[in-house]
């Protein structure tokens, strides 16, 4: 360490080097910065790693885009991306995105800056009381010490601390230990002068840890599926879906009757261990495991069937379901056995007396050919078939007049055919390919798609940790933007109803000079909230309280924001027009609206 005379340091810039430096060289790839005063060594120190290729960086006027942004990265890769925003209310604002990724399981950091402590708590401006605001939902926080020296050659103690403190931080992101993954939260207090000239070690020091690269990444999760044997949880969150042999396994002893059961970031384990094991899967549409020959079609009507769903003795749970009341009534009684996959987010046990484990197997004659064949039937009955019908190619070739008439007119009436929700879920679905992403909003259509849709192997993003609408279009956002970076192909759609859009409407407001993602945000508007409909509230309120406080009809002309905003505009009514939009090659940013009855 050394006075610096050769250029103009600050302690803040440097503690923020030191900092930034360490969660960089572990691997951390993503930085998004919301501008502030407080937070400006940060912020520069960020735009200095991007400036040597070091980081991906993003910045996002409003904190709560930001949030959202950064959790859609962690989703999508597994590892963190770092927030770093100013003092004050722009700090609660990362709230929601804080509690999702500790509800779901993702790995989050925070670093908001702050007044030094004498000033907490005095009246100072934009200050309040941010040590603990997060402590809830963080996996580890920190209030660092004011940073009060500079560093001309990293070698000073506190360079070293914020090294180690960098580790203790990606590790506890991670879920490294017993812990599952999640956000971390540090505060980082600043003195004027609040940034200074760059040290020249930034560079060298962020370079210096090897990180797994993304095709490491895949490779690794390639031979963990070779593996086979034991399956974990939380599979659809970046990580690999299957583990290694462990001893400490549970193996499910053969007899009782036994389904398994999908939830929200299930990933492919829970399709392996149902196709090992001879099991039903009741995979919803949101786990990335609605797949393979035993998914059952229509699960919500069998699982009340008294000859299908009441009597099933034994459920094996991945992931968290959260998308039908007809699961969590099954996971909730007392007299069916639920074992749950631990997986990224909170545990599962509505019964009170679900059997948590970390890796389960099955037992070679656990299966029951009867029992699955007995779902599997089912199944193949309840499965919806939405595909436009095909054309009557002998009637179009006909040369009876009123027979190739009929074919025409056959085939007009589907050209014009009318949207409903069914259809557009369908079609977006069908668009969808491995090399794409698609997120579902917390929508009406998230529960129609749950319904209707077949299987596919597609990678699925939600955000059900809370399964709020907050945030959904930053989230999409963040997924996009880390899934093509290296130019890799696909394209991310985002399916969500008209409100989730208008609560996230400042997420579609990108810098110009960043990388433009290939997003397709399809919007089915049917004017308000039509979810509310079927729930128990439609047969509580009388017509005009439904409306005002649970409906809440909009007149929001959609074409004029993405205009404001500079996306691409589609307004589709017929299936035949929405398939041209989804599956043209597109470069940039589209929304593609819907218009949906109520």
């Amino acid at each position: 360490m050394t006075s610096s005379n050769d250029r103009s340091a600050a302690p803040a810039t440097d503690a923020a080097a030191a900092l930034l430096a360490g969660l960089v060289s572990r691997g951390v790839r993503h930085i998004v910065v919301s501008p502030g005063s407080r937070s400006q060594a940060l912020a520069l120190v960020a735009a200095d790693l991007e400036r040597a290729g070091l980081v991906h960086l993003h910045v996002r006027i409003d904190e709560r885009v930001a949030g959202f942004t950064a959790l859609g990265i962690g989703r999508e890769t597994g590892m963190p991306a770092v927030l770093v925003c100013t003092s004050g209310t722009a700090v609660a604002n990362l709230l929601p995105a804080a509690l999702e990724a500790h509800h779901a399981g993702v790995p989050l950091v925070l670093l908001t800056a702050d007044r030094p402590p004498e000033l907490r708590g005095v009246g100072a401006n934009q200050t309040t009381r941010q040590p603990g605001l997060f402590r809830s939902a963080v996996r580890f926080e920190a209030d660092l010490p004011v940073p009060e020296t500079v560093d001309d050659d990293g070698s000073s103690a506190q360079t070293a601390d914020a090294d180690a403190l960098a580790a203790a931080t990606l590790a506890a992101a991670l879920g490294e230990g017993a812990r599952v993954p999640g956000p971390v939260h540090l505060n980082v207090p600043f003195r004027e002068p609040l940034a200074g000239a760059a040290p020249a070690w930034l560079a060298v020091r962020a370079a210096s840890g090897i990180a797994p690269s993304s095709d490491a990444q895949s490779d690794a999760h390639g031979d963990a599926e070779a593996s086979g044997a034991l399956y974990q949880g939380g599979g659809g969150i970046g990580v690999a879906d299957v583990a290694p042999e462990v001893e400490d396994a549970h193996t499910l002893a053969p007899g009782p009757r036994t389904i398994v059961v999908a939830g929200a970031d299930a990933g492919a384990a829970a399709e392996q261990f149902a196709h090992d094991g001879g099991f039903p899967l009741v995979a919803e549409i949101v786990s990335g495991a609605r797949f393979g020959r035993q998914i059952v079609h229509g699960y919500r009507a069998l699982l009340n069937d008294p000859a299908l769903g009441g009597r099933i003795e034994r459920v094996v749970v991945f992931g968290r379901p959260t998308l039908s009341r007809e699961v969590t009534r099954l996971l909730s009684r007392d007299d069916v056995e639920v074992i749950a996959a631990r997986g990224p987010g909170e545990p599962v046990n509505l019964n009170g007396a679900t059997i948590a484990v970390d890796l389960v197997r099955p037992h070679p004659s656990s299966g029951d050919r009867v029992w699955l064949g007995e779902w599997m039937r089912a199944s193949r009955d309840a499965a919806v078939d939405l595909s436009p019908p095909a054309p009557d190619a002998d009637g179009l070739a006909s040369a009876v007049p009123h027979e190739r008439l009929g074919a025409l007119n056959a085939e007009v009436q589907v050209i014009r055919a009318p949207l409903d929700r069914a259809t557009l879920v369908d079609a977006v679905w069908r668009a969808t390919w491995p090399h794409d992403r698609l997120m579902f909003g917390s929508s009406r259509l998230v529960r129609v798609a749950d319904e209707v849709l077949g299987g596919k192997k597609v990678a699925v993003h939600s955000n059900r940790g809370l399964a709020g609408i907050d945030g959904t279009i930053a989230t999409a956002t963040g997924v996009a933007l880390a899934s093509q970076i290296e130019e890799r192909p696909g394209v991310t759609r985002l399916l969500l109803g008209d409100l989730a859009f208008l609560h996230d409407v400042g997420a579609l407001l990108l810098p110009p000079g960043e990388d433009e993602p290939r997003l397709q945000v399809v919007v089915g508007n049917d004017g308000g909230g039509t979810i509310f409909d079927g729930l128990e509230v439609a047969g509580i309120a009388g017509s005009d309280a439904m409306s005002r406080v649970q409906y809440t009809p909009h007149t929001a002309r959609l074409e004029q924001l993405a205009l404001a905003f500079g996306w691409e505009y589609h307004r589709c009514t017929t299936r035949v027009a929405l398939d041209q939009v989804l599956t043209s090659p597109t470069g940039g940013r589209q929304l593609i609206e819907v218009p949906l009855p109520r």
